[in-house]
C-alpha cells in the first residue's frame, strides 16, 4: 500500500455517530484511505470497539472517543483530542442524528421537535463551530454534512426534516464565508439505506397509528422499494464512498454543493406512499 498515493493520508478526520450503520462505513472508508481519525458515539465500549476493529485496516492511526453532541463541553473536548493527539483537524464529518419520537406536524409536541432540531442540526452545529479554528490554523479543510432526502421532498418526520433542511442553509453559508480561509463544505443526501435503524422504523411503520397491515397486503417495505428506479436500497458503503470524494482533495472545486445518494428516489415519488406509511388522511383536529 503506497500510503502517499491515498486519498485522506496525512489529514486528520473526526466522524461522529460512528458506532454503526453509515458513521462505521464512513470511519472504514476513511481508514483504508489513510486518515488518522478520531471517531466518536454516545456509548464509550462501542465506539472503542469500533475503533479496536478498524485499528489495522490502514496507515492512520484511529481513536473512540464518547461524545454526546447535544452537549457543547462534550463537543470541545472532542476537538481538542484531536488536535492533541495528531495535531489538527482536516475533515469533519458531523454524522450523528437520529429520529426522536418523531411524527406529523400536528401530532409532535414542541418537546419532541426540539429534540430532532438539537441532535441533528444544533449538534452538528456545534462540532462544525469548534471545528473550525483548528481547520483554518492548518490552511482549511473539508466539512462534509450528513442531510436526507427528507429535506428535499415531503416525505414525513416533521422534526428531522425541518434540522435537515437546516444543514443545506449552514453547509452553503459555510461554504460562502469560509472558502477564503481553505474550507469547503458540502452536504451527502442518502435516500434509504440498509441499516439497523431503518430496519426497525420499516417495521414500526406497519402498524402506526393504529393503520395495521391487512393480511395479504404489500409490506411497507415493498411499498419504500417501488420509490426507487434502481429496485432497491443504498448500502452504507455508498454513502462512504461518496463522503470521501467530498472529504478529500478529489473534490477540490467542489464547495456548497448537496450529492444526492438516493438511487432515484427524488427523480419522482408516488403520493400514494403518504397514505400508505404517513397516514396523511388523518387529519389534524381542534383541541
Amino acid at each position: 500500500m503506497n500510503h502517499q498515493k491515498l486519498p485522506l493520508a496525512d489529514d486528520t478526520a473526526i466522524v461522529t455517530g460512528a458506532s454503526s450503520g453509515i458513521g462505521r462505513a464512513i470511519a472504514e472508508r476513511f481508514a483504508e484511505a489513510g486518515a488518522n481519525q478520531i471517531i466518536c458515539s454516545r456509548s464509550r465500549e462501542e465506539i472503542e470497539a469500533v475503533a479496536a476493529d478498524l485499528a489495522s485496516v490502514g496507515p492512520g492511526g484511529i481513536r473512540g472517543v464518547a461524545c454526546d453532541v447535544t452537549e457543547a463541553d462534550e463537543v470541545r473536548a472532542l476537538v481538542h483530542t484531536a488536535v492533541d493527539t495528531f495535531g489538527g483537524v482536516d475533515v469533519v464529518v458531523p454524522n450523528a442524528g437520529g429520529m426522536i419520537d418523531d411524527d406529523n406536524l400536528h401530532r409532535i409536541d414542541e418537546t419532541t421537535f426540539e429534540a430532532n432540531l438539537d441532535v441533528n442540526l444544533t449538534g452538528q452545529f456545534r462540532l462544525v463551530k469548534a471545528a473550525l479554528p483548528a481547520m483554518v490554523d492548518g490552511g482549511g479543510g473539508a466539512v462534509v454534512f450528513m442531510g436526507t432526502v427528507n429535506a428535499l421532498t415531503g416525505i414525513g418526520l416533521t422534526g428531522y426534516s425541518a434540522a435537515k433542511g437546516g444543514i443545506l442553509s449552514l453547509s452553503r453559508l459555510l461554504a460562502v464565508q469560509y472558502g477564503r480561509h481553505g474550507v469547503r463544505s458540502n452536504v451527502v443526501s442518502p435516500g434509504t439505506i440498509e441499516t439497523g435503524a431503518r430496519e426497525a422504523e420499516m417495521g414500526a411503520s406497519e402498524g402506526r397509528h393504529g393503520n395495521e397491515t391487512d393480511e395479504g397486503d404489500r409490506s411497507a417495505r415493498e411499498e419504500w422499494l417501488d420509490q426507487y428506479p434502481l429496485g432497491r436500497f443504498g448500502r452504507p458503503e455508498e454513502v462512504a464512498e461518496a463522503t470521501l470524494f467530498l472529504a478529500s482533495e478529489r473534490s477540490s472545486f467542489v464547495t456548497g454543493a448537496n450529492l444526492v445518494v438516493d438511487g432515484g428516489l427524488t427523480a419522482g415519488l408516488d403520493q400514494g406512499l403518504q397514505t400508505r406509511v404517513y397516514d396523511v388522511d388523518d387529519p389534524p383536529t381542534r383541541e
